[in-house]
Parts: C-alpha cells; structure tokens; sequence
C-alpha cells in the first residue's frame, strides 16, 4: 500500500468517509513521518510534491497552525482534532504528482481526470461529501492598440475539491494566482472559521469580480471601435477590430454563463459542506454573476449594431463612389460623341469645311459639359 493509502487508513478515511482513532495507527504515522524528509510545503521549491505545489496551510480558528513537517503530518493532525482544514494549491500538476494527493483525500477518479486534463467547462459536481467546482478564470490582455489579431481576454482554470476538513485548488493557465485572496482570507479570521465552505466562496466572489472588471475594460475597446466606425471617415475602419472583438466577447461569454446554475445552486441547494451561513454570500456572487452575464450579452448586440453599421456605411460609399465614377463618365461622353462623329470621315459633312465650324463644336462641348457638371454638383454627385 502507498504512503497516502497508509495515511488514509489510519486517519480513517474509510468508503463513507468516517473517522476511525487507534494507537497503533497513530503511531504508524509517526513512523512514516520519521522516513519522509521535512520539507515546508508552503515554499515550492521544497515542496516533496515537486514545483507544482504552490502552498499548504493548515488552518484552525481562522488561523494558520504550523508544526507540522509535511502533507501526511498536516492532514493527520487535522483529523485528529477533528477541528480545522488544510488548503492545499497545485498550479497544472501532471497525473503522477495528483496520485497520491487523490488517493490521500479519497478523490473520485472523473474529478481527478477533469482536474489534471483541464479545459473543462464551469460546473459542480458531488461526490459524496466532497464537492467538485471548476471556475474559468479571465484576464484582460493589454495592448496599445486593437488590430484584427489583438489577443483581447485570457483565460484560464481554478478546479477546486472540497471537503469537510480540506480544500484543494489546482490552477491552469498564468493569471489567477489565489496568493493575494489567501492573505485576504487571513487578514480576516472570523471568515475564514467558517472552515473551507469559506475558502469556495471567496474563490468563487473573486473570480465573479474579476469577470466585472474585464467587461469594464472590454467595454472601452467597444467604446473606441464605435467612435471609429462613426466618425466622419467610418467606412475605412478596418472590420477586422469588430470581428476580433465578438470573437473575444465569445471566449468571455464560454466562461462567465456557465457558472451561472452552479452558482445558483450553491446559494440554494443545502449541502453537506456549505452551512446556511455561507450560502448567503453565494446569494451575492449569483448578482455580481447576472450583472456581468446582462454586460457581455449587451455588448454583443452593440457589436453587432456597431458591425451593422459599419457594413451599411460602406454600402453607402460605395453607392457615393459609383456616382461620381457615372458623373464623370457622362462628362467624358458629351466630347467623346461629338469628336466620334465628326471623326467618321464621311464626304459630305458640311461643317468641316466651315470656318467656324471647330470653334463651334468646342463651344458646344465646353457648354454641355458645364451643364451637366453643374447638375451633378447641384444633386450631390460630384
């Protein structure tokens, strides 16, 4: 039996996930702890987990206990007390680094797989008393200036599990770092007592707000884009900006309206390892979530009024640019008619012997070609 599997064992992590004491167990981690080198997995590089371990509290009262040498000592201690949790962070750990984490906290294979393999959609799942979120995270990507080919919003994955005395967050993708929420939880104790229903929520708060803040930022890229495309030379904006922002909005939208029915059910539905407590505050995320779902599907119909538009104006050019290609050809044909028939070379065309004859006819042109360039000006043509 593995290390973990050992763990598990004498910590009592049976099927129904009871909590089983015994001397003789407790001592076996004693021993196994001796074998395993002490390591402080709250700095990766020493992590025996390897470099994907990013942090591992252990947390009692809303406050950070230390002591304990590793993951084994951390867990086994907080079942022991049967009070507090461990929150462990993974950043894109591979299938032989989540093993023995999956086999230690009697993680269902499906969640692992879906952990490890990312690119999964937002959504909640239950495996009996351990609950399996996945929240798309997004960023806005800077930039000097919008092309067709700006990269507009980054996404990424924050997969959590969690359980009555743990919580495990394994991040994708390079924005999303849950440092700065951590020490935002600490600073405020109280909260973080609630245990790791506590810790879901602030993930989820977080990532909802970070959802606001992009659409913000996303709206003044649409709010340039339509001061383009309607100021007096629209109709040579490039068309390629719209496209690449629906296409944008689109990867926005793939991560922010999914999350909504997980949401709702975290403020709704009871749950083993969410108190009444704390569904409360999942009432408020489930707004901030709505108002950010209405923004992105608001700024789709503007693109496509603002794409509309734009199409419509150059239609209009073109109808502009047609018309004054016709006005000119009709000037060019009054000189064109007259210099082709007087130029068929017939015998009997009296006025090429007349003496007036050739200032007459470049009266005539001048004339015909005044009136009809006058007329044009007047309806808008030229």
């Amino acid at each position: 039996m593995s290390m973990a599997g050992k763990l598990r064992r004498i910590a009592g992590l049976d099927g129904a996930g009871g909590l089983r004491t015994a001397g003789d167990g407790l001592r076996k981690v004693a021993r196994l702890a001796r074998r395993r080198p002490r390591v402080d997995l709250s700095h990766p590089a020493r992590s025996p987990l390897g470099s994907t371990v990013v942090n591992c509290v252990t947390y009692r009262d809303g406050q950070r206990v230390t002591g304990a040498r590793d993951l084994v000592e951390a867990v086994e201690r907080v079942r022991k007390a049967r009070a507090g949790f461990v929150w462990l962070g993974l950043h894109e750990p591979t299938e032989r680094e989540f093993a023995d984490v999956a086999e230690l906290f009697g993680l269902h294979p499906l969640a692992v797989e879906d952990a490890v393999e990312a690119h999964q959609r937002p959504k909640l799942e239950r495996y009996g008393d351990t609950l399996f979120a996945v929240f798309k995270t997004v960023c806005y990507v800077e930039h000097t200036e919008l092309t067709a080919t700006s990269e507009v919003v980054s996404t990424g994955e924050i997969m959590l599990f969690v359980g009555h005395d743990f919580v495990i967050t394994v991040r994708h993708g390079r924005h999303g770092s849950l440092g700065p929420l951590r020490e935002e939880l600490e600073a405020d104790p109280e909260q973080l007592a609630k245990g790791p229903a506590a810790v879901l929520h602030a993930i989820a708060d977080h990532v909802v707000d970070e959802y606001l803040t992009v659409t913000n930022s996303v709206q003044a890229d649409i709010d340039q884009v339509e001061t383009d495309v309607f100021a007096e030379h629209g109709a040579r904006a490039d068309p390629g900006r719209i496209y690449q922002l629906k296409r944008e909005l689109l990867e926005l939208k793939r991560a922010v309206v999914p999350l909504a029915r997980p949401v709702l059910e975290l403020a709704t539905r009871p749950e083993r390892v969410v108190p009444p407590e704390i569904q409360a505050y999942f009432r408020d995320v489930s707004d901030h979530l709505l108002r950010a779902t209405e923004q992105i599907a608001a700024f789709d119909e503007l693109l496509n009024s603002i794409l509309q538009a734009h199409l419509a104006q150059v239609g209009v050019a073109q109808n502009e640019d047609m018309r004054k290609i016709t006005a000119w050809a009709a000037l060019i044909a009054v000189p064109t008619m007259v210099c082709g028939l007087y130029g068929m070379n017939f015998d009997f065309m009296p006025e090429l012997r007349w003496r007036f004859g050739y200032p007459l006819v470049l009266g005539v042109i001048a004339v015909a070609c005044l009136a009809l360039y006058r007329g044009f000006k007047r309806n808008g043509w030229l």
